[in-house]
């Protein structure tokens, strides 16, 4: 089996469960993190286990601790309601019933400041270990359990070459790399994991490729 001892003992985390506590404040930070945009209001759409057992395992504390960017093992993750209105953040959840996930998913839909709305669905798999299945519409279905690239571009010619070119330019290995579009010659959303951390040159180098529209840098090790 392909697992390590860190998923045996479990993460370290605030209690009580690493699927419904730890691995959704992991979830809802890694959501924060894609988004990248100062935001108002989230909505939780729990699916599942998160929708029946969520306020007894703290999972709507957890979630929205995670959108505030406190860590697992933060203690202030029990209070992350108080610190939300501090922030002048809102939220609900509500329950909804999602295809092809895992028991322990949420749909988490962000309201921009600036009146857009991005839209994340992902699960909490166990032993505090997580998985983003969608971005945006967009089929994903990654761990962001290392450096990743989230890069919205639109489908043309040429665009993909160019963005691993970029990241050659700065001696970037791939490691694994998944490009889905909805329609031929639309948007495309193209996900990188890489071997190395990056710096935010790497990130700008992308954006100044014609035909991207958004490139994005996540590492929550960080």
């Amino acid at each position: 089996m392909d697992i390590s001892i860190f998923e045996v003992t479990g993460p370290l985390m605030i209690g009580p469960s690493s699927s419904h506590t730890a691995g959704a404040a992991k979830l809802s930070r890694v959501a924060a993190a894609i988004v990248d945009a100062p935001f108002k209001h989230v909505s939780f759409g729990l699916h599942g286990s998160f929708a029946k057992t969520y306020k007894g395992h703290g999972t709507d504390k957890a979630l929205v601790a995670g959108v505030l960017g406190l860590k697992e093992d933060d203690e202030r993750l029990e209070g992350s309601f108080q610190i939300a209105a501090e922030r002048n953040i809102t939220y609900d959840f509500y329950e909804i019933i999602l295809k092809d996930v895992h028991q322990n998913s949420v749909k988490m839909t962000f309201h921009l400041t600036n009146g857009n709305e991005r839209e994340i669905i992902g699960s909490s798999i166990g032993g505090g270990r997580i998985v983003i299945k969608s971005i945006d519409g967009f089929d994903t279905d990654i761990p962001f359990n290392t450096s990743t690239l989230v890069i919205f571009q639109e489908d043309r010619v040429g665009v993909v070459s160019d963005i691993t070119k970029t990241l050659a330019d700065h001696k970037i290995n791939i490691g694994v790399m998944t490009v889905n579009r909805k329609e031929k010659g639309s948007e495309a959303c193209c996900i990188i994991e890489t071997d190395s951390v990056l710096n935010q040159d790497v990130v700008e180098d992308l954006k100044k490729i014609r035909h991207v529209m958004r490139a994005q840098y996540v590492n929550i090790a960080e």
